[in-house]
């Protein structure tokens, strides 16, 4: 029997709430009796906190009913639905070129999707907290829900981020730019920060070909290898945030720093073209290495020439290094290599695969993730909601008018 204190008291509460929201989520319509049943709380307990669910404007509780016209002994059962439209959330994306935003109802579902160029680099804090206003402002018009509905923003970056939404790393790009807390001011929305890797890993064992999978390696893998870990379903920061950084790789050979299959498969098609053996990669690039993408190398390599094959055999090589470098160190059951260049590494993996048990004794399974690039923006949804179900109680969605303010 617990018998805390208050706070303590108020916390088992929110922890039941937030599993009661994660149970009805997409549950539709369910009676306390299978409340109990999914959560393993009391019917007390049930009934007490879908009341405040209610009231806070998070639950609707419908009309009972009894089928057939037959007598059922005693009352019948309360039923309820959860209200997927009773607030929003937005994830955002802010990568290297360009930045991406995702609406989404409390059911997870997307409203919206606005993705817009963003110069990072070199631009005053201002500028970039203007393009996410837009950007937001964009999205939301487009979902067709007021700002007034958002409970929660998650923000990815490219940098490590501690567990309490810290960026630790100093980068350039985050000098004089502090996110969380410019659009927050301009706002009033709790605004989340996480590793756009770790919100990769997230989106991924949501929605993509990692569901269920407890032990998990996420690799963004375009231009640069990052990696979002989960060990025993749970994501992993490290005492600092920098939990699932690759510098490491440096040291590795064959490895040797932290560049990924997009860049790669770029200057292994360079070199290639640097050789007099004939190679329809400089059709491609019309005779110019500078205009060569990792697109045309792939695309090459997919129609059967040899230069372009070769330059992926490369690609495949040392991603096999990568991966069974970081295989040994966690041991996870699924390495998902995702991102822009994510459908296009399909075509690598029966190569890294073959090479993996000469790099790990433990080689996990190997698939391209089918989220696209809005992997990173749907793990911010995730991540919000995550926030907004351990939260419910405290939060108040747009759907129910605010009470009035009480008198002096």
């Amino acid at each position: 029997m617990l018998t805390g204190t208050a706070p303590s008291t108020q916390l088992v509460r929110r922890v039941n709430a937030g599993a009661l929201l994660k149970a009805m989520r997409g549950a539709g319509i369910v009676t306390g009796t299978e409340l109990m049943a999914s959560t393993g709380l009391s019917r007390a307990t049930v009934i007490s906190i879908c009341d405040e669910l209610v009231r806070l404007g998070w639950l609707q509780e419908l009309e009972n009913q009894r089928g057939g016209g037959d007598y059922v002994k005693g009352r019948p059962a309360r039923r309820f639905v959860f209200d997927d439209a009773a607030a929003s959330v937005i994830g955002i994306d802010i990568g290297a070129n360009k930045i991406t935003a995702i609406v989404a109802d409390m059911a997870g579902s997307p409203l919206s999707q606005v993705t817009t160029s963003f110069r990072t680099f070199n631009v005053p804090a201002d500028e970039r907290a203007d393009v996410l206003d837009r950007i937001a402002a964009e999205a939301l018009k487009k979902a067709g829900v007021s700002a007034d509905s958002v409970l929660a923003v998650s923000v990815g970056v490219a940098a490590p981020v501690s567990r309490d939404g810290e960026v630790l790393t100093v980068q350039e790009f985050w000098q004089s730019f502090d996110v969380r807390a410019m659009v927050s001011e301009r706002h009033g929305w709790h605004v989340l920060l996480e590793n756009d890797a770790n919100l990769a890993a997230l989106a991924e064992r949501w929605l993509g070909t990692a569901k269920g999978v407890d032990n998990l390696v996420v690799m963004l893998a375009g231009d640069r290898l990052g990696s979002g870990i989960m060990e025993s379903g749970r994501l992993l920061h490290g005492q600092l945030g920098g939990f699932g950084e690759l510098g490491f790789l440096e040291n590795v050979d064959g490895v040797g720093d932290t560049y990924g299959i997009g860049h790669y498969a770029v200057l292994c098609g360079r070199e290639a073209l640097d050789k007099p053996a004939a190679t329809t990669l400089r059709e491609l690039c019309n005779g110019d290495p500078a205009s060569l993408t990792a697109e045309m190398v792939f695309n090459a390599a997919q129609a059967g020439d040899p230069a372009a094959g070769d330059a992926l055999d490369r690609v495949s090589h040392r991603m096999a290094r990568a991966i069974g470098s970081i295989s040994t160190l966690v041991n996870p059951e699924l390495v998902v290599i995702a991102g822009g260049v994510a459908t296009s590494a399909q075509a690598l993996l029966p190569a890294i695969e073959r090479q993996l048990p000469d790099f790990t004794f433990t080689p996990p399974r190997l698939q391209a993730s089918t989220l696209g690039d809005g992997i990173v923006s749907l793990g911010a949804i995730r991540h919000a909601l995550d926030y907004v179900e351990e939260h419910a109680l405290d939060l108040y969605p747009a759907s129910l008018p605010k009470p009035a303010a009480k008198p002096a």
